[in-house]
């Protein structure tokens, strides 16, 4: 199902259940070694995202349960960050159709491709085009057990579920302008190299 301008956003299971007031993540995990985390797992899994956030248990798993939450932190506030309705675009024409769970896994995917994609991406969603111009839909995009990662991770280590991240809670609605999906004017004016590879 393709969404709209007025389509219900997406319900975070991942971010809103664990939000609050605060700012973004410091502690033992710094961003240096969230960005190396993510690209050690990804280079090891070949580029699988299942596969990826196996190996990225694995990795939390040697960590302490502070450490994990420091992590986790960090993947929520990239996550945040990527609550936009320009790369909400940009994943609707990658995938051809992104509702609320497909952006979810969209941006779950987008962190686990390393910081230069995800930094990329979010300075210009159609840069996507050249980013990962080797995207396949029904192999790329969607990283949903990329996001339980860290949760896993500390329920294994500890036996209860990760805490409160102290992150402020998401807005109910994406950052900027909203935009109709299904306009195809639109979106081609908006996302010009996605829309020449993907869209129509």
């Amino acid at each position: 199902m393709r969404c709209g301008a007025h389509t219900r956003v997406p319900a975070r299971r991942i971010s809103c259940a664990r939000g609050g007031a605060g700012g973004d993540a410091g502690g033992v995990t710094d961003e240096t070694e969230f960005w190396q985390l993510i690209d050690e797992t990804r280079e090891a899994a070949q580029g699988d995202p299942v596969e990826q956030a196996e190996l990225l248990v694995e990795r939390l798993l040697g960590l302490t349960p502070d450490d994990v939450i420091d992590f986790a932190r960090l993947f929520e506030a990239r996550l945040a960050r990527a609550w936009r309705w320009d790369l909400w675009g940009a994943a609707d024409l990658l995938l051809g159709g992104a509702g609320d769970d497909s952006f979810d896994f969209f941006c779950c995917w987008l962190i686990g491709q390393g910081r230069e994609v995800f930094e990329g991406a979010l300075a210009d969603p159609d840069a996507l085009a050249d980013l990962v111009p080797d995207f396949d839909e029904e192999v790329d995009g969607d990283a949903e057990e990329l996001g339980d990662a860290a949760d896993r991770a500390h329920e294994q280590l500890t036996g209860t579920p990760l805490p409160q991240l102290g992150l402020p809670p998401r807005p109910d609605e994406p950052a900027g302008g909203s935009l109709d999906f299904d306009d195809s004017r639109a979106m081609e004016e908006r996302f010009p190299r996605l829309w020449e590879r993907y869209g129509g």
